[in-house]
């Protein structure tokens, strides 16, 4: 059975286009119990290279390109945090972030008890490696450094694995030039559906090297991870720069237990595209559910292809399903919300933690 995959977090403008002026979030994190401020508190833009720690009195300052952002804040012992952030919103100033301490649930007692894997990284490292980091060529370059954090859970009632993660992944990407502190929310794989679930909060920084031919292959690399990406693609809708950049849409309908595939003359008008200048966002809500999106200007590796027979071979196809009369908001660097509320199937699924690029990466020409 071909494996589907559904991402949240995470996981994804043309060079002349895409402005990258800043604004500035700030704000003082606090003990939720004791009102005391926390010093040494991570606050970051998630899924970015650009993070922070609260000084003594709990303060931060961030400044962040133009666009939207999951603030995240974390703190050893305490509950992670999240804070949507956007261009020009009043409450990115003077932020007051409570955070609560952990408490051990009898629920995660019982977990540990029934079912958790003792020799879990034996048995099923290798499948986590593939459905979170990656088959692609550039996850063969890939490290978790830190493997002994995560802890395996298996359900045999529901024929679940469950992972969780006693602290950040410490991910290696030798292949993009990336270190990834992965705050892992959790991760689970429904065996009878073959569906993989994974939440958490990326945290990107670029691995020093003063090579030069290293430094030209990293861009190169990048690059290529990034064209016809999620983030490419998001980027593009906002721009209006679908099919200048490569991408083609159709909605995707059954009929007759049989799926058609529906060429749209105006894929803007059939997506209900609406921008606000004001808040610098668009809102889309597509006439269908199922939005297939064609990738023309590269073909799907080699890998892809032969673990999914029967998939186009001149171009990478991907799909989008959205909830019943749920829209997605589109911010200018390509971050967008709900993101619970659309799965991505096809190509993008392929395209894991090893072939991610951060929101604030810019391709070079």
């Amino acid at each position: 059975m071909k494996s589907f995959l559904v991402l949240i977090s995470v996981f994804l403008f043309s060079v002349t286009t895409y402005s990258q002026s800043f604004y500035k979030v700030s704000g003082k994190i606090f003990d939720a119990n004791t009102l005391q401020p926390l010093q040494g508190a991570s606050v970051f833009a998630q899924n970015t290279t650009i993070g922070t720690a609260s000084d003594a009195q709990g303060n931060f300052t961030l400044y962040l390109p133009n666009g939207g952002y999951d603030l995240v804040i974390t703190f050893t012992g305490y509950k992670t945090d999240t804070k949507r952030v956007t261009t020009g919103d009043e409450i990115n100033k003077n932020i007051e972030i409570h955070l609560s301490q952990k408490e051990k649930e009898m629920a995660d007692v019982t977990i540990v008890a029934n079912s958790e894997v003792k020799d879990g990284w034996e048995k099923y490292g290798n499948f986590f490696l593939e459905e979170f980091i990656g088959k692609s060529s550039n996850s063969k370059n890939c490290t978790i450094k830190n493997p002994e954090a995560l802890k395996f859970y298996f359900s045999k009632r529901k024929n679940r694995l469950k992972v969780l993660a006693s602290e950040p992944l410490q991910i290696e990407n030798k292949s993009l030039g990336y270190d990834i502190t992965y705050t892992l929310d959790s991760f689970t794989h429904e065996y009878n559906s073959e569906i993989s679930l994974y939440t958490g909060y990326p945290l990107f920084s670029e691995i020093p090297t003063t090579d030069s031919l290293q430094k030209e292959q990293w861009a190169k690399a990048r690059t290529k991870a990034y064209l016809g990406s999620t983030l490419h693609f998001m980027r593009s809708v906002y721009q209006q720069s679908l099919k200048e950049e490569g991408f083609e849409i159709q909605f995707l309908v059954k009929t007759n237990d049989k799926q058609m595939a529906i060429p749209l003359k105006n894929e803007y008008a059939a997506l209900h595209y609406e921008k606000d200048d004001s808040t610098h966002t668009v809102e889309i809500l597509p006439n269908q559910l199922d939005v297939g999106v064609i990738y023309t200007k590269e073909k799907p590796s080699e890998n892809y292809l032969k673990l999914n027979t029967g998939e186009p071979s001149d171009f990478q196809f991907s799909v989008l399903s959205f909830l019943p009369e749920q829209s997605i908001i589109i911010e200018q660097n390509g971050y967008y919300y709900e993101q619970n509320e659309l799965s991505i199937s096809g190509y993008w699924a392929w395209s894991k933690i090893a072939d991610m690029v951060p929101y604030d990466y810019m391709p070079t020409k």
